[in-house]
């Protein structure tokens, strides 16, 4: 798993992406069968964010993310799980770190198209409600950095 992340990272770097799209579109299928569609969400903030279970940073976020959603109406949040393991392991794993919003899993060698593949974990997005990239981070992210971003990206 951690060395199929590393190819596709490798992939990455090697190959210059398509930058990230202006306007992304991202239509997954979450772990627990539903769907969620970045462009039905708009009017809100949207959190795109791409962690591992086996990311510490990630895990440390998580509840920061999680409790910005839930103090938030107008913010949402989709978690997705960058990492080539069973969807039974991501399930496992929000079973014992749950969050407030729906999380995915996605294909380290073909991630969706309008972002470009992360070069670190965690990398997340901050979307604005008319659906434009307000900020991206690499790295860990809290409620400090997401407010300032939100502020800054009005």
């Amino acid at each position: 798993m951690i060395l199929r992340f590393a190819a596709a990272l490798a992939l990455a770097v090697a190959t210059p992406a398509m930058a990230t799209a202006v306007t992304p579109t991202l239509k997954v299928t979450t772990i627990d069968g539903t769907s969620f569609d970045l462009a039905a969400q708009r009017g809100k903030w949207v959190i795109v964010n791409y962690w591992a279970t086996w990311c510490v940073p990630c895990i440390k976020e998580m509840p920061d993310i999680s409790g910005f959603v839930k103090d938030h109406k107008n913010v949402t949040a989709i978690g997705l799980a960058f990492e080539d393991t069973d969807v039974k392991d991501i399930k496992a794993f929000v079973a014992k770190h749950p969050v407030s919003y729906p999380i995915a899993q996605v294909d380290v060698t073909e991630p969706p198209k309008d972002f470009d593949p992360p070069q670190g974990l965690p990398t997340t997005y901050l979307i604005a409600p008319d659906g434009h990239v307000a900020k991206r981070f690499v790295g860990p992210v809290d409620a400090k950095k997401l407010n300032e971003a939100m502020v800054g990206g009005k």
